[in-house]
C-alpha cells in the first residue's frame, strides 16, 4: 500500500475553497467558481494554478458546446477526476466490519465485510488492516481511510467510549494508521454520515439541515451554515433523556417514554415480548403491525406518534431546511407513516411551512460510505481543518 493524500497537501485557504467547491458541485465553469466565491478573474487564476499542476483539478470540455467553442481556458470548466484517488471506510458494530472503497466524489465502487470475533482494539486493528490489504490489491491508489464507530470520539483519533465495542481511550487511529501506513480518521458514526450528507447529498448546499438516525439507538447531526455542529456531548445520550411521553414504556435502555425507550430496534423487541412472551425480529414486528396484530401495532403506532413528536420538536427549534431519517429502522416509516405526519402536524403550528422530510433506506454500508467521506475531507483540508 502506498500512501498517496501528501501529494495534494498542503493547500491554501482560497485553494481549499477552490477545490471544495468543484468537489462537492462540479464541474464548474470559472466564471461560476468565481461567483460562487467572490473571487476576481486574477484570483482565481492564481488559486486554480497549482491545484491543476497538482492534478486535483483538471480541464474538461463543456457538455454539448461544439469543438470551436471549447478552445480556450475561459471556456472549459474545471472538474476534478473521481477515480484518481479511492479511499477506504469502515463502520465497526458490535459483531461485524463493512468496508467499501469510494471514489474522491464518494461513489461506493467495492463492498468487503467480515465478522467481528473479538472486541480487542489490537485484533480489532488487525482485521482493518488486513481487509485494507485486499482491498489495496484492486485499488492501490489508496489516499486513505475513514472509521466510523458507535461511540465518543476524541480529536478524530481516540475512541473515548463505545458501548458497544466496551472501550474506552483506545487511540484506534494510531493503530491503523502504523498496521497500513494510510493516514486515519475516527469519528462517531452518526457524525460521518452527516458529512457524507452535507457534502455530497441530502445536505448538500442547504444552510440548514438535520439528520436523524433511528436503530440500534438514535443519532442526531446538526449543520448550519453549511457545516456540522460539533458538540462535546455527541453520542451521550441523545434519546434516551428525550422524554416523549412521560407515562409511556420503560425499558431497560432509556427512561421512561423517552425517545429511545419508543423507537429504538432493542426496546421495540422489547416491549413485544414482554406483552406476548415471544421474541420477533424487527421485520417480523412491523410485519405483524402491518398484518393487524394488536400488540405488535400498538408499540408501531406509539413508536411512529414518538417519531412525529421527535421530528416536529425538532424542526420547531433547528428551523431546518430539511430533516433527513435514516438508519436501520426507518422500515418504521412504511407501516407508521401515517401516524408520523399526524403527529407532527399536531405539534407544529397550523400555519407552519411543511417539514421537507427525507427517508433514507440504507445499510452499514452507506454508514461505512459516510467513513470514506472522512478521508476524502482530510486530503482536500488537512487534518487541522476538518
Amino acid at each position: 500500500m502506498t500512501a498517496v493524500a501528501a501529494s495534494w497537501l498542503p493547500l491554501s485557504a482560497g485553494e481549499r475553497s477552490v477545490a471544495i467547491e468543484v468537489l462537492v458541485h462540479g464541474p464548474l465553469s470559472r466564471t461560476e467558481i468565481a461567483r460562487r466565491l467572490d473571487l476576481s478573474a486574477g484570483s482565481l487564476t492564481r488559486l486554480t494554478k497549482p491545484l491543476i499542476e497538482s492534478g486535483l483539478l483538471i480541464e474538461v470540455p463543456e457538455a454539448g458546446a461544439p469543438a470551436e467553442v471549447r478552445q480556450g481556458r475561459p471556456s472549459q470548466p474545471l472538474d476534478v477526476v473521481a477515480e484518481s484517488r479511492s479511499f477506504i471506510g469502515f463502520k465497526i458494530t458490535e459483531d461485524m466490519v463493512y468496508g467499501v472503497v469510494t471514489t474522491l466524489r464518494s461513489e461506493i465502487v467495492a463492498r468487503r465485510d467480515r465478522p467481528l470475533v473479538s472486541h480487542d482494539p489490537a485484533e480489532v486493528a488487525d482485521l482493518l488492516a488486513e481487509m485494507t490489504r485486499d482491498l489495496a490489491r484492486a485499488y492501490p491508489r489508496l489516499a486513505g481511510i475513514g472509521i466510523g464507530v458507535g461511540g465518543l470520539v476524541q480529536e478524530r483519533a481516540v475512541v473515548g467510549e463505545s458501548p458497544f465495542l466496551h472501550w474506552r481511550d483506545v487511540p484506534l487511529g494510531e493503530l491503523v494508521e502504523e498496521r497500513t501506513g494510510l493516514p486515519v480518521v475516527v469519528e462517531n458514526d452518526v457524525a460521518a454520515l452527516v458529512e457524507a450528507e452535507t457534502w455530497f447529498g441530502a445536505g448538500r448546499g442547504l444552510d440548514r439541515f438535520v439528520v436523524l438516525t433511528i436503530g440500534a439507538g438514535i443519532g442526531y447531526g446538526l449543520v448550519l451554515g453549511g457545516r456540522r455542529v460539533p458538540y462535546a456531548e455527541e453520542d451521550r445520550g441523545f434519546g434516551r433523556h428525550w422524554i416523549i411521553d412521560p407515562h409511556g414504556p420503560l425499558t431497560p435502555d432509556g427512561n421512561r417514554g423517552s425517545a429511545v425507550s419508543l423507537l429504538t430496534i432493542p426496546n421495540i423487541r422489547y416491549q413485544v415480548q414482554a406483552a406476548t412472551g415471544r421474541d420477533h425480529s424487527y421485520e417480523e414486528i412491523l410485519a405483524l403491525a402491518a398484518a393487524g396484530d394488536p400488540m405488535p401495532a400498538r408499540v408501531i403506532d406509539e413508536a411512529g406518534r414518538a417519531l412525529g413528536v421527535l421530528v416536529a420538536q425538532i424542526a420547531n427549534f433547528a428551523m431546518p431546511q430539511k430533516i433527513m431519517l435514516a438508519g436501520e429502522g426507518v422500515g418504521l416509516m412504511d407501516v407508521a407513516g401515517k401516524t408520523v405526519e399526524d403527529a407532527i402536524r399536531s405539534h407544529r403550528h397550523p400555519l407552519a411551512a411543511p417539514i421537507d422530510l427525507e427517508t433514507r433506506v440504507s445499510d452499514f454500508h452507506d454508514w461505512a460510505r459516510g467513513a470514506a467521506v472522512l478521508a476524502i475531507q482530510v486530503l482536500v483540508l488537512g487534518v487541522a481543518e476538518v
